[in-house]
């Protein structure tokens, strides 16, 4: 009988908030289930090869978001949170599977992939803190956290629970998808909504789950970051906002008047707002006028590149909408188009190098799911996703920028270039 891999892909809600990583588990249905984690210490971190897996997660992150902006609506995912479940994955494939995702996942532009993860997570762990925002003390929050969700009994090969633990620190609880297939799934989602503060409730639906699911993977980041330049709340006021099908509706636009770093390239303005330790920052690009979907369309990874070196300080007069939504989506069959379809066909994926009988496994699907909110104060954000199976220069110039059609937005850790979050608005009421 062919088994089943599920790898739940939850994209995590950005919030900036208390500092402290996240704990492996805080519900009581979670930590119920028995751990099983390889004795292997975490390897520490090689800075040099975060920038190159960053890279990797740039081609990957446009990549996916061209499928997934086929779509209609708001779009927010975390191109981190899902590399990581597929990288973890990753490490028990074999042969033409291992090939394809290594392809998708851009892996030969990342050097060692894993190691290069491994220094990205280990980056972001220093990220939160306390930290003097003008006369008070806010708490900036980015936690991330990695769990395997084995078969109790099912065997799993030491080499593939060595490499999660040194290079994701992550290990495999064990639950029952046999015969208490229900409480396996409450106890994933409680853990997922405890590592999101419950922006993200119950990733997996009911019914995803079965008797032939063996292992998911899950990954979970939580954002809650608040503005370096606080926006005034008493100059928030109504304005409207042109969506793409020329009608309009109101927002709430948030106004500030800051030197920030902004480019202006052909058919597009972009700005920069960091949070509250210029570690982390929203790039925020934006359209000219009814040039919208010609953008998207060519948007890919060097564009992105092109736009972030073009940054340059000037005297930004800006007016911005508050937002908040979130994105449920199977990844399933964009990561078939992608080119990795052979991990998703029970009779041909090989995921010998996880388990003895790994040659009986494949990918169920990819479950993504994310939450964003941005308002005056800061962002808030939060993703999982399961696997089953500057410029300080004086200001050049004075711009003046109101945020009033669809746009497109990269949450990124400035340091290594890891993109978190990548999305688009058009329609923020």
């Amino acid at each position: 009988m062919r088994h089943q891999l599920l790898i739940p892909a939850a994209l995590a809600a950005l919030a900036l908030a208390a500092a402290g990583l996240l704990s492996a588990c805080g519900d009581d249905e979670a930590s119920a289930s028995e751990l099983v984690i390889s004795t292997a210490p975490r390897a520490s971190a090689d800075p040099s090869a975060a920038g190159e897996a960053a890279a990797a997660l740039g081609l990957f992150s446009t990549d996916l978001y061209a499928v997934l902006a086929r779509t209609e609506g708001n779009l927010v995912f975390s191109p981190y949170s899902a590399a990581v479940a597929l990288a973890m994955t990753r490490n028990g494939a074999t042969g033409e599977t291992l090939d394809q995702m290594s392809a998708v996942l851009h892996a030969d532009q990342a050097g060692d992939l894993d190691a290069g993860l491994n220094a990205i997570d280990q980056a972001l762990a220093t990220r939160p803190g306390e930290y003097r925002w003008f006369d008070k003390t806010v708490n900036l929050e980015l936690a991330t956290a990695n769990q395997l969700w084995g078969q109790r009994d099912y065997p799993f090969h030491d080499a593939f629970l060595d490499t999660l633990a040194t290079k994701y620190g992550a290990g495999i609880r064990l639950v029952d998808y046999i015969k208490a297939t229900e409480d396996a799934r409450k106890a994933i989602n409680a853990w997922v909504s405890d590592q999101t503060r419950e922006r993200i409730p119950e990733l997996i639906p009911d019914g995803v789950l079965n008797s032939d699911t063996r292992l998911v993977l899950t990954n979970a980041i939580y954002l809650n970051a608040p503005w370096m330049h606080r926006f005034n709340k008493d100059a928030t006021a109504p304005g409207p906002f042109t969506r793409l099908d020329g009608s309009t509706v109101e927002a709430q636009l948030m106004r500030l008047s800051e030197e920030l770093r902004f480019a202006k390239g052909s058919g597009y303005q972009a700005v920069e707002l960091p949070y509250v330790d210029g570690s982390l920052s929203m790039l925020v690009i934006v359209p000219d006028a009814g040039e919208f979907a010609d953008f998207q369309s060519a948007f890919n990874a060097d564009t992105l590149e092109t736009i972030v070196s073009d940054l340059k300080t000037a005297q930004v007069q800006l007016a911005f909408p508050r937002f908040e939504y979130r994105t449920q989506a199977s990844l399933k069959d964009a990561l078939k188009e992608l080119g990795m379809p052979i991990a998703f066909e029970p009779n041909l994926a090989d995921f010998s190098a996880m388990s003895p009988d790994g040659q009986t496994l494949y990918i169920q699907d990819v479950i993504h799911e994310a939450f964003i909110a941005v308002d005056e104060d800061g962002t808030e954000a939060a993703a999982a996703t399961a696997v089953i199976v500057g410029d300080t220069s004086a200001p050049v110039d004075v711009v003046e920028l109101t945020v009033d059609r669809p746009f497109l937005y990269a949450i990124r850790d400035n340091e290594t270039g890891a993109i978190l979050f990548l999305g688009r608005v058009v329609d923020p009421s």
